[in-house]
């Protein structure tokens, strides 16, 4: 391998980031293009935002492209046209299936880095529903991409145990720092022949699609330890939320607000005896019922207001007044 690999690195978020910057710091891999989305208008000014990917490719002078669809890809003004004897693309959380045309252009196929253990959990939301579900481990797969979603031979996995803490956003970043550690020597392996794709064990399959922002919503009709783990998997986005339903004229400025619940405490109260969203005063705290025990809220947050302790929203709030309901 004293040849550098000539190789076309595709992502765009934050996720993707180290598995680039591996590529870019190894002496083998010769990156000599990123494609990723286009520029994003971002937060309340809307404003044109580059990817983290493009902004790290152009510090290194690498070509950038941002095609709107890749299935819709000029092939003949496409970086794998105009650059030769192509090895080599990388794939990390582009959002987009790569068509077969491109997946035939390098000579050592189309390299995916998939946040989940696969064959459980194909698709976009791989770290939220493993904290839903109550898995004890995740991790990261490195796997040759066919034409179907997340269904490509393995070449690698590594796992990582999920802590009673763990929300999406902590498991974010312990994937993708995985990602990085094992995608380069993983390459290297392959390259020389060291590692034989191994297929998919298609009975234990699962598809999992992306989350949107109403999925935020929490049904109080479910166990508290169920929706414990709920509300770290929509943490930080999309946020788990309910809507306020206020009884008493004086906080009926607050009725039907949203109301997100930013952090709960992970071990329930053995406490029944109020109706599923009620609100409830716990050791000068804040609670709230479910289907089958209750959680202590940690911080809470009224729709255009700060964020706050459960025990602010205590003294500010008569939380008799307040249910927290599904819409």
């Amino acid at each position: 391998m004293s040849n550098k690999i000539k190789t076309i690195f595709i992502g765009t978020p934050d996720f993707a980031l180290p598995g680039l910057k591996a590529l870019i710091s190894d002496p083998l891999f010769d990156v000599v293009a990123v494609i990723t989305q286009p520029d994003k208008p971002v937060g309340r000014k809307q404003v044109l935002t580059p990817p983290v990917v493009k902004t790290e490719a152009e510090k290194h002078n690498i070509l950038v492209h941002q095609p709107c669809k890749i299935k819709n890809y000029e092939l003949q003004s496409a970086p794998w046209v105009r650059i030769k004897n192509l090895d080599l693309i990388v794939v990390i959380a582009y959002s987009q299936i790569i068509p077969k045309n491109i997946l035939e252009v390098p000579k050592y196929g189309v390299i995916n880095v998939h946040g989940s253990l696969l064959p459980k959990y194909r698709g976009a939301a791989c770290i939220q529903w493993p904290i839903i579900n109550g898995d004890k481990e995740t991790g990261i797969t490195i796997m040759k991409m066919d034409k179907g979603l997340d269904t490509g031979p393995i070449l690698a996995q590594k796992s990582i145990p999920i802590n009673a803490t763990d929300t999406t956003g902590t498991l974010f970043d312990k994937i993708s720092r995985l990602g990085a550690e094992i995608l380069i020597p993983t390459l290297k392996d392959y390259i020389a022949g060291k590692i034989k794709p191994a297929p998919q064990n298609e009975a234990k399959a699962n598809y999992v699609g992306q989350i949107k922002k109403a999925d935020g919503q929490i049904d109080w009709n479910k166990p508290a330890i169920e929706i414990e783990r709920f509300i770290r998997a929509m943490t930080p986005w999309p946020g788990a939320f309910a809507y306020a339903q206020a009884e008493s004229r004086k906080q009926k400025a607050e009725s039907r607000k949203i109301i997100k619940i930013l952090a709960v405490s992970n071990k329930p109260l053995n406490i029944n005896q109020y109706q599923p969203g009620e609100m409830f005063e716990y050791e000068n705290g804040l609670a709230v019922q479910c289907d089958t025990d209750s959680l202590i809220i940690e911080k809470i947050q009224v729709a255009g207001k700060k964020p706050i302790s459960g025990n602010d929203f205590v003294k500010g709030y008569n939380v008799k007044d307040v249910m927290l309901i599904r819409e």
